[in-house]
């Protein structure tokens, strides 16, 4: 005989649905864990096998039974009291989870602290369910390895097609475990489409922020400059209520500091479902020829979003120009800052750990080729190959022409000349220059493909133009509710 569950469990449930059945008490977070953990076990790792949790925390349940205690006894501390949550592989938490980025070498590493995000979240009585796979170090390791594979958690799948369809990366397991209903929210962290990318290609809500706007501490890093945790949902009002809780200035973390005037604590007050109207936009339709040929781009669809916002009243700017768009960007900054940042990282593991720079990394999967190199390692064997310092003038003068051309000739130049809110992309194909000019992008589903693949768009803006995003993002999903659940097997 199977479990049986509350009657409440019926669809996919928002966190304001949960925080009033719970306060109504309908249903409580033990049982709403229990339900996920079911979920998981059902479905992620039974029947279709998707793959997209790598741990489950063990103390989960402890966790939400002292939450609904508190609740009686004292009241709910907020939005996300008693809620549970996801998060990437690549986040610390000083629990019995451990954090290793998908790689096999760190499968034992367990953080002597929670990471600043996470510590925001417990403060706000969420319930840590697990971390999710990724793709292995955040795509840093081989040029041929699929998205949402790695060497610890195997590939992550795509629920709403078959095993081919694309699931995006790095933050794969993040998305998908959201979008199959495993868990209302997730974390997920972005360099360069790694949020944007999956939450587009699993018909979910993404939030790539302002670099600065949410610590980087506690976080494996793969740069300095692009680095950041974003919230994953299947709705935006969900979305903006993680966000509020994840900012904050980290005296650990310089990036926080300018933020300071610039956060919010709730974004919740910008879900305006009028939002579009009045708003100008500009519509980006100018990518590569490729990118129009692919499976990632849908006209149909992306003209269909166009169309809503028109009948929203929006103001809308066509033919736009973005002038450093198809340069030829130097990648020096995630290289070089690869190298540096995940030695930096890696030197400081506990000595009882297998490796302790990139070299030994490199050496460890050689020596577990069996489990380790399905992909070759071919992107970490380049880095390891460069100096290790940040001097380097290939490296100066990459970073300094991606801050000019992304922001002074990019975004920030677009958005002045054509005196625009924000300007909207296609699916994902605008996160390069965002993550280069460290400025925030939302994605938020856009419909299906004929082959039942996701498609979305993205909004993207300036420095801290979060609620600006998010209310834009907001009236477009109230106006078209496009998305649909995947049927899970």
């Amino acid at each position: 005989m199977g479990i049986s569950f509350n009657s409440f469990f019926k669809e996919e449930l928002s966190v304001n649905d949960m925080q009033t059945a719970m306060e109504q008490g309908e249903i409580t977070s033990k049982e709403l864990t229990m339900y996920y953990l079911h979920r998981i076990a059902k479905y992620d790792q039974g029947g279709q096998r998707i793959n997209s949790m790598l741990e489950i925390n063990p103390e989960a349940i402890f966790i939400a039974e002292a939450l609904d205690e508190e609740r009686l006894t004292k009241g709910a501390r907020g939005p996300l009291h008693g809620i549970p949550i996801v998060l990437k592989d690549n986040i610390e938490t000083k629990d019995f989870m451990h954090t290793s980025a998908g790689v096999i070498a760190l499968e034992n590493y367990l953080a002597k602290q929670d990471a600043f995000l996470v510590k925001k979240l417990r403060e706000a009585g969420a319930v840590i369910l697990g971390k999710a796979n990724m793709t292995e170090l955040a795509n840093a390791m081989s040029s041929t390895m699929w998205a949402g594979y790695s060497s610890r958690g195997g590939q992550t799948l795509n629920p709403y097609g078959d095993p081919e369809l694309y699931v995006g990366g790095s933050s794969s397991g993040s998305a998908v475990a959201v979008a199959s209903n495993f868990a209302v929210l997730s974390i997920g962290t972005e360099t360069d489409a790694s949020i944007l990318s999956p939450a587009i290609t699993n018909s979910v809500v993404g939030i790539k922020p302002t670099v600065g706007l949410i610590s980087r501490q506690g976080i494996i890093p793969f740069t300095y400059s692009q680095d950041t945790a974003g919230p994953m949902a299947r709705t935006v009002t969900d979305a903006a209520i993680l966000l509020g809780v994840l900012t904050g200035v980290d005296e650990d973390d310089v990036a926080t500091y300018k933020s300071e005037r610039r956060l919010y604590k709730d974004y919740t007050n910008f879900l305006d479902a009028t939002g579009l109207n009045g708003a100008r936009i500009g519509v980006y339709n100018n990518a590569s020829k490729a990118f129009y040929d692919s499976e990632e781009y849908d006209e149909t669809l992306f003209n269909n979003a166009i169309q809503v916002l028109r009948e929203q009243g929006a103001d809308i700017r066509e033919g736009i120009e973005i002038p450093s768009f198809h340069r030829d960007w130097k990648w020096g900054v995630p290289q070089y800052e690869l190298k540096h940042s995940l030695n930096n990282f890696l030197v400081n593991l506990p000595s009882h750990m297998p490796v302790h720079s990139i070299s030994e990394l490199i050496q460890f999967d050689k020596r577990s080729k069996g489990k380790s190199l399905k992909y070759g390692q071919d992107k970490l064997e380049l880095r390891d190959k460069l100096s290790n310092t940040l001097r380097d003038p290939d490296y100066l003068n990459a970073k300094l022409e991606d801050l000019y051309f992304s922001q002074e000739q990019g975004i920030d130049y677009t958005l002045k000349k054509y005196e625009l809110d924000a300007i909207i992309f296609p699916s994902y194909i605008g996160s390069t220059i965002s993550a280069k000019a460290g400025y925030p992008s939302i994605a938020v589903p856009a419909g299906y493909m004929k082959t039942g693949r996701p498609f979305g768009i993205t909004f993207a803006g300036t420095a801290f133009s979060e609620d600006v995003l998010i209310k834009l993002a907001y009236s477009f999903e109230q106006a078209t509710k496009l998305r649909k659940a995947p049927k899970l097997y």
